[in-house]
C-alpha cells in the first residue's frame, strides 16, 4: 500500500497499485475544491512518491463525481490577510510546477469536472486521460479572476495560440472527445470502468525506463525555453549518461532475446 506521511492526510486518498501510486483527491463533499491543506498535501504526497524508487508512475485523479472543480470559496472567508491570500494562491504555482519538474511521470486521470485550478492541475500533468463524460474549463477571466498554475506558459504549446486564447477568453467547458481532438488531452475513455482504464495506460507508462523517462520529461517539457544547440547538448549527455546503466544493458538483452525489458532503475 501507498508510503503516507506521517499521518494520513485528511483531503488525500493514498493506493498504491504495484509500481503505480494513485492520489485521489478526497474532498467529494465541495467537489475536490482546493484549500490550502489540499495543496500542502497534494504537494508531500509527490515528495514521497518522487523519493520512492518503488513508485515508477503516478495517478492523480478524484473521489466522487469530480476531479476538481477549482478553489473553495466558501474557503475564501472575511478576514484573510492579503499575505494569506497570496500563500494560498502560490500552494498552486507550487504544485503546478512539482508536477512539471519532478521525475516521476505523472498521470491526470480526469473523472469528472476539472474547472480553474483543477484544470490547471490536471495540465501539469505529463498526460492528460479523460472521462467521456468528464469536462474541463478555464473560467477564471469570466469572472474576474485569472489564471495560474503556469497554465499561460503550457497551454499555448499544448494547443496553439488561436485555441489557448479560445479556451481562456470564453471559458467554454469541453468534453474529453474535444480535449483530445485538439491536443489538449490524451486518450478518453468510457465513464464505466475508467480509473481501470487509467491504470492501465499507467502500467504501460510504469514499464518504461526510469532513467530515460526523467530525462525525457525534463527536456521535453523544458524545450520551448532552450535553444536547439542546448536540447542537442542535453541529448548527447543523456546518452552517455544512461549507458553507464544496468537498465541500458537490459534495454538491449530484452531486444536480443525478444523479450520485455525488466528495467529496475539502476
Amino acid at each position: 500500500m501507498s508510503h503516507a506521511a506521517s499521518s494520513d492526510p485528511e483531503t488525500l486518498i493514498l493506493r498504491r497499485h504495484g509500481q503505480v501510486q494513485e492520489i485521489r483527491l478526497n474532498r467529494p463533499h465541495r467537489l475536490n475544491a482546493v484549500t490550502q491543506v489540499l495543496y500542502d498535501e497534494l504537494n508531500d504526497a509527490l515528495t514521497v512518491a518522487e523519493q520512492d524508487p518503488e513508485v515508477r508512475v503516478v495517478v492523480i485523479t478524484g473521489e466522487g463525481r469530480a476531479f476538481c472543480v477549482g478553489a473553495d470559496l466558501k474557503e475564501h472567508k472575511a478576514g484573510r490577510t492579503a499575505f494569506d491570500r497570496r500563500q494560498y494562491l502560490q500552494g498552486e504555482q507550487i504544485v503546478c510546477k512539482r508536477l512539471m519538474q519532478m521525475k516521476t511521470p505523472v498521470i491526470a486521470a480526469v473523472n469528472g469536472f476539472a474547472l480553474g485550478a483543477g484544470a490547471e492541475i490536471a495540465l501539469a500533468a505529463d498526460f492528460l486521460l479523460m472521462a467521456d463524460s468528464a469536462q474541463i474549463g478555464l473560467p477564471e477571466v469570466s469572472i474576474g479572476n485569472f489564471l495560474g498554475g503556469g497554465v499561460t506558459w503550457l497551454l499555448p504549446r499544448l494547443v496553439g495560440l488561436a485555441k489557448a486564447r479560445e479556451l481562456v477568453f470564453l471559458g467554454e467547458r469541453i468534453d474529453g472527445l474535444e480535449a483530445v481532438r485538439i491536443g489538449l488531452a490524451n486518450r478518453h475513455y468510457p465513464d464505466e470502468d475508467f480509473l481501470d482504464a487509467a491504470l492501465a495506460f499507467a502500467e504501460k507508462v510504469a514499464g518504461k525506463a526510469p532513467f530515460s523517462m526523467a530525462l525525457a520529461k525534463e527536456q521535453l517539457t523544458m524545450s520551448g525555453e532552450r535553444t536547439l544547440d542546448a536540447c542537442l547538448t542535453a541529448e548527447l549527455e543523456g546518452m552517455m549518461f544512461v549507458g553507464t546503466t544496468r537498465d541500458w544493458q537490459e534495454g538491449i538483452d530484452a531486444f536480443a532475446e525478444k523479450r520485455a525489458p525488466r528495467f529496475e532503475g539502476r
